[in-house]
């Protein structure tokens, strides 16, 4: 078995991944990143937010993306029953970026582990990791490698940005289940032909009141389609395929069989269930988790890539303070920011779901101070304690909600 030596592993060569190891690379640390599987490969989270333009940044990443030529977005669009509400990020509450892109993941995730490959940091495909030994000072990360070698890498410290693979939650046994109802998605790539300012946004699109879907134009001619919602809202799909099933849901919508017309496929269609989960502890002697590895709630708000990069770079950042010597309090200065931007979104999540949300999304009478506060969380900026919608996430919108049906009851006053 052959032996090598590094400041850090980095488990994971996605977003999460590559932003910490070129956080850390900037900083002077010797990285190696092991990735699980061979790139490019596909992943959902495609519509990426104004928050990512800043951790992309900070990573010195963000020239890199803006070399790909991905389609711009500027905003996401809400539609139900014929009513539209249209979210511009320029016009958010919070300071910050007022755009960014629909970025097919694919090429995103390459893009990004090549160039942190390219300025010095060992990037091992197909690194399946088999075992990890923590003791605090010294881990042994244990993995085969692409010609099926076992390999020992011996680190200070173990950054776990694998995503879906949830590596280190499955090894220690960290997982826990969410507290949101499993659902099921059932998405695909097909043939677009652009239509002006729609390319701009993202489009949520209320189909029955069971199942919503998203709709994410790209620069190259296809679109990111797909549909959620409560396993049984799926039932009467069960005996079709994925192709016929997402075929058959697409031409359900009012909004999206004239938009995309034929249906063309240029990904088989495939269904995912039961993605919300979460973890029980983020951090333990040696390592740390980030993105996906930590918690993923619900693709509605396109959340999941925002947290990946967030917690990559915090999370790189702790780990160079705490190998110089530093006392890092890891409950507050990692757990606690990004359980934060966590229960923030989870308050979203559940007031899209239980109705609260979409209420107020489409108050004809809704003042644009909220507009622009709810934008900002639709921003990704769900860390701004200045914006009462971040604030008080857990009870605003339930309560603006109920606002709203009692001024319905009642009728326009004098």
């Amino acid at each position: 078995m052959e032996k090598t030596k590094c400041d850090v592993v980095v488990i994971g060569a996605g977003p999460a991944g590559s932003l910490a190891a070129a956080v850390l690379e900037q900083k002077g640390r010797n990285v190696i990143m092991l990735e699980k599987q061979r790139f490019p490969r596909f992943v959902i989270g495609e519509s990426l937010l104004p928050r990512c333009m800043d951790s992309l940044e900070e990573a010195g990443l963000l020239e890199v993306v803006k070399e790909l030529g991905f389609q711009k977005k500027v905003g996401a669009r809400f539609y139900k029953d014929g009513q539209v509400c249209d979210f511009n990020f320029s016009e958010k509450y919070t300071t910050g970026w007022g755009w960014t892109w629909q970025a097919p993941r694919a090429r995103l995730d390459m893009a990004l582990a090549e160039a942190v490959a390219a300025r010095g940091v060992q990037l091992e495909y197909e690194a399946n990791v088999t075992d990890i030994e923590f003791d605090g000072e010294l881990q042994r990360v244990k993995y085969t490698n692409a010609e099926g070698e076992e390999e020992l890498v011996e680190c200070r410290f173990v950054i776990d940005g694998s995503g879906y693979g949830r590596v280190i939650p499955r090894m220690l046994n960290l997982e826990k289940s969410s507290d949101l109802p499993p659902r099921m998605a059932v998405f695909g790539h097909v043939q677009y032909d652009a239509d002006g300012d729609y390319d701009e946004r993202i489009d949520i699109v209320t189909v029955t009141g069971k199942i919503w879907a998203w709709f994410i134009p790209f620069s190259d001619g296809r679109a990111s389609v797909g549909f959620v919602g409560l396993p049984e809202a799926f039932e009467h799909l069960k005996d079709y395929d994925e192709e016929e099933t997402l075929r058959r849901l697409i031409a359900s919508s009012e909004f999206l069989a004239p938009k995309i017309g034929e249906v063309h496929y240029n990904m088989p269609p495939r269904k995912l269930s039961a993605f919300s989960i979460g973890v029980k502890q983020f951090y333990g002697e040696g390592y740390v988790l980030t993105g996906n590895s930590t918690e993923f709630l619900d693709p509605i708000f396109s959340s999941g890539v925002t947290f990946a990069m967030e917690s990559g770079v915090l999370a790189a950042k702790l780990v160079h303070r705490h190998l110089n010597g530093e006392q890092v309090d890891w409950e507050e200065e990692y757990v606690n920011y990004i359980q934060r931007g966590v229960d923030t979104f989870r308050s979203y999540v559940k007031a899209w779901y239980d109705g609260s949300l979409p209420n107020i999304i489409f108050a004809t009478d809704a003042l644009d101070e909220v507009k622009q506060q709810i934008c900002s969380v639709l921003a990704g900026y769900v860390w701004d304690d200045t914006n009462p919608f971040v604030k008080k996430h857990n009870r605003i919108l339930t309560s603006l909600s109920r606002v709203l049906d009692i001024q319905k009851e009642e009728g326009p006053t004098l």
